[in-house]
């Protein structure tokens, strides 16, 4: 195979991909759910976008993920 038709990234990236998208959805589900008025509980200040953030940092990792061939 050519190197031109090689794809960008490979099947386990985009596995890993979907699963940090998963993981910052989580985040956004959890703050919403916060009972406190506007949000200002522990799940919707401090829970949920530690999990959003960690959803993001996996992000990277996944894109930068190098398969061993």
């Amino acid at each position: 195979m050519s190197e031109k038709n090689k794809m960008a990234f490979s099947r386990r990236n985009y596995q890993l991909m979907l699963l940090g998208i998963a993981i910052i959805i989580l985040g956004f589900v959890i703050m919403g759910l916060d009972s406190e008025q506007h949000g200002f509980g522990f799940m919707g200040i401090t829970l949920g976008p530690m999990i959003v953030l960690g959803g993001f940092i996996f992000e990277f990792y996944a894109i930068f993920y190098k398969p061993k061939q």
